[in-house]
């Protein structure tokens, strides 16, 4: 067991090792890059894998200090394959604050997301504030389906946690040190310093 460990498991360690660190780098600079060529404002970021990132010419998205986003599996294991999205549509305003983490998550802005300082998004997670579509099925039909879309401005407090594969829903406000349990679906607010889980989101205790 000695030798296989020397002759094989080591050296694949080291090898892995060397492989993420110039993977980590080279992920840096494209994703570095794609947030400049989108116009968004970011200062330091670090980021494994690359994400999908789409920003409208007369959308808006700020990005603050050591901003972590993960795309890649060995980054975050549990959202298997998937890859992190930054979506700004026309006119829409993402604004995210310091040490924020992400992991496989999705940021799907049609109107105005603020995600607070110290937040963590688990992997899968989606935060949406728009149906995408009508609710009236004749409109929905017509050409006229997006312009009448529902949006709602979505708000995540300091230090809240997005479980992993949750939705958090338009007009939704996550509470100040909340959290919200892994595959939860979030349809209304949540108070500071509680636990929601179910789909329905509902109260599970006070933290």
């Amino acid at each position: 067991m000695n030798i296989a460990r020397i002759l094989f498991v080591y050296p694949f360690k080291v090898w892995r090792g060397i492989g993420r660190k110039v993977s980590n780098l080279h992920d840096n600079i494209i994703v570095k890059f794609l947030l400049k060529a989108n116009d968004i404002t970011f200062h330091s970021i670090a980021a494994k894998g690359v994400p999908y990132v789409s920003k409208a010419l007369s959308g808006k998205c700020i990005i603050g200090d050591h901003f972590a986003i993960n795309s890649r599996i060995s980054a975050a294991p549990t959202a298997n394959v998937l890859r992190s999205v930054l979506f700004i549509n026309r006119d829409a305003s993402l604004k995210i604050g310091n040490h924020v983490g992400m992991s496989g998550a999705s940021l799907i802005c049609h109107y105005s997301i603020t995600i607070e300082d110290f937040v963590k998004i688990g992997a899968g997670a989606k935060i949406i504030d728009t149906d995408f579509h009508a609710l009236d099925s004749e409109i929905r039909a017509s050409d006229q389906d997006f312009r009448h879309k529902a949006k709602a401005p979505v708000l995540i407090k300091k230090n809240a946690f997005i479980g992993a594969f949750s939705i958090v829903l338009k007009g939704v406000t996550i509470g100040e040190n909340s959290i919200v349990g892994a595959g939860s679906v979030v349809t209304k607010s949540v108070p500071d310093n509680e636990i929601w889980a179910g789909n329905p989101a509902k109260f599970i205790r006070k933290i």
